[in-house]
């Protein structure tokens, strides 16, 4: 006859249940004793009703002969033991107790619902940078994980129930956590091909890694399913030796590189400034040889003039009107060599200066530059042309932070807001 079949005579029958609120383990005793004052706490009674909500799952856990066996109920459920519910325990009836005398299991419920957060932190460590081994930098990094029971058999495996401490878990996850973190972290230079100096802007990439390793890992050790990892900060010791050497080297190649594109650039504007010159040069000889093209044809049409004049000396086609003596005479030749003349010169020089005119009209008016003013204590100093500004610039005379004006803006300009200036500026180091 079954132990479970039997009406009791000897008590109340139990309520197996799990009223907390907040837990991931936790053991049941009989409500109406306080925890430790019965000699047998785990002695449940026939027809005890179990009690399992949605997200949690009781474990029965008892001991037969050839060691210990555990029975599940998963909620939700709420019924009378029966032998059903218990695979193991329906072949072991009729070979303990007799009669109403209860049967000896520990209860406890598991709540596969809730999530465990737990902060950690890595304190400072030494992470080398693979361009220069030499040198070692401090780094830390602090977060959180998060973590529930899925796999509630395996757990139970893991882990002896009935000396489970939430508290001492948490330890042991934590100084997990912190072994990969930890890991991902000094792995990350390397395989990223980067500079321990920048590794606070790959927090990401690191956070990725860590969570994929720590998500196995746990699952293997403590049978935890991880449902999060949040490495919230990545800090590296700017006050350590290693960084401020690495800073150092990273500086001065940044720094040769500079000098390569400045003298790179002097050459470019020396460049422009010869063209420039030389446009202005041609620019001028067209307009000299316009002006002396008018000299010259303007002294032609003197000489002609000249040559026509004196074919009127010493009386040479003169006509007498009026007497030998005293009459008015003049002389036609003369009258048609001026008329000729005057009108050959004037339509010479009207020619001349058409033709100048147009030559003027019809060439490229010179490019209008465009000039800046700087911010000096309060007070407008310039005007500077382009190259000017730019040697200022990499001079170190003008900084991204100094003000600028050009024509055609409405207010002054951080320099570094200008199109035109902005890959004249060094490059920032990455760190």
């Amino acid at each position: 006859m079954g132990i479970f079949k039997r009406e009791h005579k000897g008590g109340f029958a139990d309520v197996i249940r799990c009223d907390q609120k907040h837990y991931l383990i936790w053991k049941w005793h009989p409500d109406k004793y306080p925890e430790g004052t019965l000699k047998r706490e785990t002695a449940i009674r026939t027809s005890s009703v179990v009690r399992v909500k949605t997200g949690e799952v009781c474990v029965f856990i008892y001991k037969k002969q050839d060691g210990s066996n555990e029975d599940y109920i998963v909620g939700p459920h709420d019924d009378v033991i029966k032998t059903k519910n218990f695979p193991i325990l329906s072949s072991l009836i009729g070979l303990w107790y007799e009669g109403d005398t209860p049967f000896q299991a520990e209860v406890f419920f598991i709540n596969v619902a809730e999530d465990i957060q737990i902060n950690f932190g890595v304190p400072y460590f030494d992470v080398i940078d693979p361009r220069y081994p030499d040198f070692t930098v401090p780094v830390a990094a602090r977060g959180t994980i998060t973590f529930k029971i899925e796999d509630y058999r395996r757990f139970v495996i893991m882990h002896q129930l009935a000396t489970f401490n939430l508290d001492n878990l948490k330890s042991q996850v934590n100084s997990a956590v912190c072994r990969y973190v930890k890991d991902a972290i000094i792995q990350a230079p390397t395989e990223n091909n980067m500079s321990v100096l920048g590794i606070e802007s790959k927090i990401d990439l690191i956070n990725e890694k860590a969570e994929l390793n720590i998500k196995e890992r746990l699952l293997e050790l403590f049978g935890i399913t991880v449902t999060g990892l949040d490495i919230s900060a990545i800090e590296v010791d700017k006050e350590s030796e290693g960084y401020f050497e690495l800073k150092r080297i990273t500086k001065d190649i940044v720094s040769k590189k500079t000098e390569v594109d400045f003298e790179h650039y002097k050459e470019q504007l020396r460049i422009q400034r010869e063209e420039g010159q030389y446009a202005q040069h041609k620019a001028t000889q067209q307009a000299n040889l316009g002006a002396y093209q008018t000299e010259k044809q303007a002294e032609v049409g003197v000489a002609s003039a000249e040559a026509l004049g004196k074919m009127g000396e010493n009386g040479a086609g003169d006509i007498d009107l009026g007497g030998h003596h005293g009459g008015a005479g003049f002389n036609p030749m003369t009258i048609m060599a001026g008329l000729a003349v005057g009108g050959a010169v004037a339509k010479n020089l009207s020619g001349t200066l058409d033709q100048s005119m147009n030559v003027n009209s019809g060439s490229v008016p010179p490019i209008p530059k465009t000039v800046y003013y700087l911010a000096v204590n309060n007070q407008p100093v310039g005007p500077f042309e382009k190259e000017m500004v730019v040697e200022k610039i990499l001079s170190g005379e003008i900084n991204k932070e100094s003000l600028l004006w050009k024509s055609g803006t409405p207010t002054w300009e951080k320099a570094s807001s200008f199109e035109e200036f902005k890959s004249n500026f060094p490059p920032e180091i990455v760190k």
